[in-house]
């Protein structure tokens, strides 16, 4: 059994997705709810979803897009939800999710607020409490510092007690702008790979933890200028691996791990339980809806999706599809209309 919605249907991850008509399957289950979409983040993780190239992906199509989003149940209680894997996604007027996946919003959350941030602040917020919990005090290095879950991650470091943090980037624009939201040190990552390693190493040795989101060369540059930088290599340094915009593999030398106390781990889909990220989103939700942690979002309707796929992003904001069949609920975001 089916129901017809109106969603963004990848039919080929060559192409964007376009806005169509699509066939939903019903809920099997009683773990199963429908849920009138109301706004969905266009994150990185979507769009590498959406082209094939993420671990997670089936390569079966068709198929709609996103990871998590805002919407309202049935009985009319706002949720924040996470897509399920195994169930279509939710950049759709309604989808099918698993209730044990939402967690409840009150009347007058900024949806599009929470549907722009939690993706990119879950990141650095599960890595710094379950994958390496921060201690009050240790020092942070944010690798990548410039894009959006980076200029959070700084923010997220801070929240949880962090006594000193670096983020180090490549947009100078963006890496003035850094102070202004917590770091305490800014590193330019250049083309000059010894200047950039001496500032890494100057400004960042002593860290305790680092959140890398570029991987690649400058994972490895890093690294090695860090351990090299130690007064003492036997003391702890905790390198998070999370994202790879700078290449997905890296050339390590073997005493990197040898000469120094370095333990290299990461966080995503499948290094936490499923389980272990639901139970911190309730903490991370509030701390963003009252602005703890700051984004800025733009909210573009979902039927445009096909443009605004191709169109090019605003560095710093980040974009959330909305359903254009609504009207403006109180907090005066979209609601799909009855």
């Amino acid at each position: 059994m089916t129901m017809e919605v109106n969603a963004a249907v990848v039919g080929s991850f060559d192409h964007p997705p376009r806005y169509e008509p699509f066939d939903l399957p019903a809920p099997v289950d009683e773990d199963q709810v429908v849920v009138d979409v109301l706004a969905v983040g266009l994150h990185p993780r979507v769009r590498t979803g959406a082209s094939g190239r993420h671990y997670t992906s089936t390569g079966k199509l068709p198929m709609v897009p996103g990871v998590d989003g805002v919407g309202r149940l049935e009985d009319g209680r706002l949720v924040y939800f996470v897509a399920d894997d195994e169930l279509t996604g939710p950049m759709a007027t309604r989808t099918v999710v698993d209730a044990r996946r939402c967690v409840p919003l009150p009347e007058g959350a900024d949806v599009v607020k929470i549907a722009a941030a939690m993706n990119p602040a879950m990141s650095s917020w599960v890595a710094l409490r379950r994958r390496v919990p921060i201690r009050p005090g240790q020092s942070v290095l944010v690798l990548g510092a410039t894009g959006n879950a980076g200029q959070m991650a700084i923010q997220v470091a801070k929240r949880l007690g962090a006594g000193r943090v670096v983020g180090a980037g490549r947009d100078p624009g963006r890496l003035a702008l850094l102070p202004g939201i917590g770091a305490d040190a800014t590193v330019a990552l250049t083309g000059t790979a010894e200047a950039t390693g001496a500032a890494l190493a100057e400004a960042a040795a002593e860290v305790d933890l680092v959140i890398d989101y570029l991987w690649g060369v400058p994972a490895a540059a890093a690294i090695m200028s860090l351990l090299l930088g130690r007064a003492d290599r036997g003391r702890e340094l905790n390198w998070i691996q999370i994202g790879s915009v700078a290449g997905p593999v890296i050339e390590l030398p073997s005493v990197a791990l040898r000469s120094a106390n370095f333990r290299l781990q990461g966080n995503g889909q499948g290094a936490v339980s499923t389980r272990a990220y639901l139970e911190e989103l309730p903490a991370l939700m509030d701390e963003i809806d009252h602005g703890g942690i700051a984004i800025a979002a733009r909210a573009l309707p979902l039927a445009d999706v096909e443009s605004v796929w191709t169109a090019p992003e605003t560095p710093g904001v980040r974009t959330v599809l909305v359903t254009t069949e609504s009207c403006l609920d109180q907090a005066g975001v979209p609601r799909p209309a009855e």
